[in-house]
């Protein structure tokens, strides 16, 4: 059976602006819209699908121009849907704020992706060959957070189970995370999300924290690469000199570009080095939905 990446991560819209800086408490500032696109969980599918791994979305959507749109651009990049789009809500938007110097900060209202459906999701059948991507923001509402942690309880002994902690889960909902965790073969973390998750001091430490016997994990340290840690052991994997321009979505980037390798056979440390060479170019390029090609991203790793 071949290979494909699951999502039941919140796939959403991003509205993505540029600002010169973040206002301050009751302020305002000017900014230059850079349109709508696809945010969440389909970053991280589009980012696989242009890596060459088929891919579906697996969480909910909803009825409305919102839901539309997020269905037409992964229709486009050859994502399929595979649930029923949710009759009484929207998707949700994500607005997404962008500095010169490219940080990026968020404002999300959730909306029919925090409304994922117990029924709709059992009847979703996952391969043994199958990579499942999980997302820390899809835990966050109390319905997804119940709903997720038994199916994935559940999911074939041999599919592959990627989870993306995010930085609020670990706080606002550490028991659906541990469900989540307790299954998870891979996770991805931020560095920042990765000190939190293990109260550890150093990249390095939280890394060899967050593996186990039974599972690795990434720590992404940006322009500087990442570091993998398998079964106790870490080895840190060098990034690629850039010029940033924006980075929302360079996590996604990462990810999606990591699942693909893992998914080709590639050993955990050349998966990072492409799933490195993807984040590079995408923080290129403006916008959230960037991740590159495989060909242009095996042109820079082997650079």
């Amino acid at each position: 059976m071949t290979a494909r990446l699951v999502s039941v991560g919140n796939a959403l819209i991003d509205l993505a602006l540029d600002v010169p800086h973040l206002p301050a408490r009751g302020g305002d500032v000017r900014g230059r819209s850079r349109g709508l696109h696809a945010g969440g969980a389909a970053n991280v599918l589009l980012a696989a699908r242009r890596q060459g791994l088929p891919a579906a979305y697996a969480g909910a959507h909803g009825t409305g121009p919102l839901g539309d749109r997020v269905r037409a651009l992964l229709a486009a990049e050859g994502v399929a849907v595979l649930l029923a789009a949710h009759p009484a809500f929207d998707t949700g938007v994500d607005v997404a704020f962008t500095e010169p110097d490219g940080e990026r900060s968020f404002a999300t209202a959730f909306g029919a992706e925090a409304e994922l459906a117990a029924a709709a999701l059992a009847a979703v059948a996952i391969g043994d060959d199958d990579l499942v991507h999980v997302s820390g923001y899809g835990l966050l509402d109390a319905t997804n957070g119940a709903v997720l942690g038994p199916w994935i309880a559940g999911l074939p002994e041999r599919a592959t189970v990627l989870l993306d902690p995010g930085p609020l889960a670990v706080v606002e909902r550490p028991a659906a995370l541990d469900a989540v965790l307790a299954r998870a073969d891979w996770m991805s973390a931020s560095l920042a999300e990765a000190l939190t998750l293990t109260g550890e001091a150093s990249a390095e430490g939280a890394a060899r924290a967050l593996a186990s016997r039974d599972r690795g994990a990434i720590v992404r340290l940006g322009a500087e690469g990442c570091l993998v840690a398998v079964c106790g052991s870490v080895e840190r994997v060098a990034g690629f000199a850039v010029e940033q321009v924006d980075a929302t979505g360079a996590g996604d980037a990462h990810l999606g570009a990591f699942a693909a390798a893992l998914a080709r056979g590639e050993a955990p440390a050349r998966a990072a080095r492409i799933a490195n060479a993807a984040a590079a170019i995408a923080v290129t390029r403006p916008g959230p939905a960037t991740a590159p090609t495989l060909a242009e991203a095996l042109a820079l790793a082997r650079g």
